[in-house]
C-alpha cells in the first residue's frame, strides 16, 4: 500500500489509468459537470471542510472534484471494504491533491482507521453513504461536532439509522436525506442497482439466468429494479416481503409473492436488498438445494447470516473471485458472493455513471444548501428540498436533448383554483 500524512491507497502508479477512467465516468455526467463548471466561478464552498466516506469509484471521484472547485477541502475514505476502485482513488490524491483514505480488500480495522483519518480535518459538513462516519462521531469522536453544521446521506440504510437517531433525541447535526429525493432513488436505486446487481452478479459466476429461480427479499425501489432485470434476462423471479403494500405491489407488477421458507427450497439465485438483518438464516440454508448462489445488494453484509452458514458447513473455500463455496454436512454446496457485501460493487463497478450524474447532483446540492442555511436548521433528518429535486431533472432532460411542455397562464389559474367544478 502506499501512505501518506494525506492519503493511504493501494499504488498511487495507477493513478494514470485511474484519471482515463474517471475521464469516461463523467462524459455520461452531464447534470454534476455542469454544477462542476458554477462551482468553479461562484466558490459557494470556500472554507468549509468536507469529510465522505462513500463508495470510492470514478463517479465518486468526480463528485469529489466538483466538491473541490467549489472551494472545499475534502478528505475521502471508503464506505465498503471491497467498494475501492484503487486506480480511482490514486489519481484522487495524485491528480486532484485531495486526501484518500481506501484499499479494496481492507480489513475492518483499517477501515474504522480510514474514517477516524478522514474526520481529522474536522469537517464542517459529513457526507456518508450507510451512516457510518455520522456514529463514528457521536460516538467516538464527539470532540467534532462543535464544528460540523450538517451532513448528507447517500443510502436508504443510511438514513433508517439517522432517523432512529433523529427519533431518540440523539442526533447533533441537521443530515438532508439525499437518498429520499425522486432523482435518486426513481433512477439510482431501480435502474442503477438492478442494472449494476445483475452485472456483479454474472461477473462473479458466469452463470445463465435464463430459466433459472431467481429471489429477491424486499421490493422497495431496490428490488424493484432487481426484479425488472431479472425477468428481462428471463429467469423466474420471486418475491418475498414483510410489507403488505410492497408485497401487493410486487404481486400487481406480475412476480410470484411467496415466504421466504418456501422460496428457499426452489431458489437457484438468492438476492437481498431489505437493509435489515439476517434475511437469509439457518432455516433457509438448511432447505436450499444444491448449487444455490446467495448475494446480498443492501449496504451491509448482515442480511446474510454468514456465520451461522458456516456452522452449518463442513468446509469452505473460495473456488473462484468472489466465490466462496459452503459444503455442508449433508454433501450439499451453497455459494456465497462477496462475503455478503454489496455484489454490485465488490465484483462489478457499481452503479453506471448516468444515473449516479444525479445521485451526486444531489449530494453537490445539498451541502451547498447545508452551507446556506446553516443558522436555519434543526438536528433532524431533512429530505432534499423540491427546489433541488426539480432542477436536477431539468437539467438531466436538457442534456438529453428532451423538451417537455409548459402550462399555459389559463392551466395555471385552473390549478390554482376550486371554483371551477364538474
Amino acid at each position: 500500500m502506499a501512505r501518506g500524512n494525506g492519503y493511504d491507497v493501494k499504488d498511487v502508479r495507477l493513478a494514470a489509468a485511474g484519471r482515463d477512467r474517471i475521464e469516461w465516468a463523467k462524459k455520461d455526467m452531464p447534470v454534476l459537470r455542469s454544477i462542476g463548471d458554477r462551482f468553479a466561478k461562484e466558490k459557494p464552498l470556500k472554507g468549509i471542510r468536507i469529510a465522505a466516506c462513500l463508495h470510492v469509484t470514478t463517479e465518486t471521484a468526480g463528485l469529489m472534484q466538483v466538491l473541490s472547485a467549489g472551494g472545499a477541502t475534502v478528505s475521502l475514505c471508503a464506505s465498503n471494504p471491497l467498494s475501492t476502485q484503487d486506480a480511482a482513488a490514486a489519481s484522487l490524491v495524485r491528480h486532484d491533491g485531495i486526501r484518500v483514505f481506501a484499499v479494496k480488500g481492507e480489513n475492518r480495522k483499517t477501515y474504522y482507521g480510514h474514517i477516524l483519518r478522514a474526520l481529522a480535518i474536522a469537517p464542517h459538513v459529513t457526507m456518508d453513504d450507510g451512516a457510518d462516519l455520522v456514529t463514528v462521531i457521536h460516538t467516538g469522536k464527539r470532540e467534532y461536532l462543535d464544528n460540523v453544521i450538517g451532513g448528507t446521506e447517500e443510502t436508504t440504510t443510511g438514513v433508517i439509522r439517522l432517523r432512529a437517531m433523529a427519533d431518540k433525541g440523539v442526533l447533533r447535526y441537521p443530515i438532508v436525506a439525499v437518498n429520499e429525493a425522486r432523482t435518486k432513488h426513481f433512477f439510482d436505486n431501480r435502474y442503477g442497482t438492478g442494472q449494476s446487481t445483475i452485472d456483479g452478479i454474472l461477473r462473479a459466476t458466469n452463470r445463465l439466468l435464463a430459466g433459472s429461480c431467481f429471489v429477491i427479499a424486499g421490493y422497495g425501489w431496490c428490488g424493484r429494479g432487481l426484479a425488472m432485470r431479472a425477468r428481462g434476462m428471463g429467469a423466474r423471479v420471486l418475491v418475498t416481503e414483510v410489507d403488505p403494500l410492497p408485497a401487493l405491489e410486487a404481486l400487481m407488477d406480475g412476480f410470484e409473492v411467496v415466504p421466504m421458507t418456501e422460496a428457499a427450497k426452489v431458489g437457484d439465485f438468492f438476492c437481498t436488498l431489505t437493509g435489515n438483518l439476517h434475511v437469509l438464516r439457518r432455516e433457509h440454508f438448511e432447505k436450499m438445494k444444491d448449487g444455490a448462489i446467495v448475494c446480498n445488494s443492501g449496504h451491509f453484509n448482515v442480511e446474510i447470516d454468514i456465520p451461522a452458514l458456516a456452522r452449518l458447513s463442513k468446509s469452505v473455500r473460495t473456488i473462484r473471485p468472489f466465490v466462496e463455496e459452503y459444503r455442508m454436512r449433508d454433501g450439499r454446496a451453497l455459494h456465497v458472493l462477496a462475503e455478503g457485501r454489496l455484489i454490485n460493487l465488490a465484483a462489478a463497478e457499481g452503479h453506471p455513471s448516468n444515473v449516479m450524474d444525479m445521485s451526486f447532483a444531489n449530494q453537490a446540492l445539498s451541502v451547498e444548501y447545508l452551507v446556506r442555511q446553516r443558522k436555519k436548521l434543526e438536528d433532524k433528518v431533512y429530505d432534499v428540498p423540491e427546489p433541488i429535486d426539480r432542477e436536477i431533472a431539468r437539467l438531466k432532460l436538457m442534456a438529453t436533448g428532451v423538451r417537455i411542455d409548459r402550462l399555459t397562464p389559463e392551466q395555471k389559474k385552473y390549478l390554482a383554483s376550486w371554483e371551477m367544478g364538474t
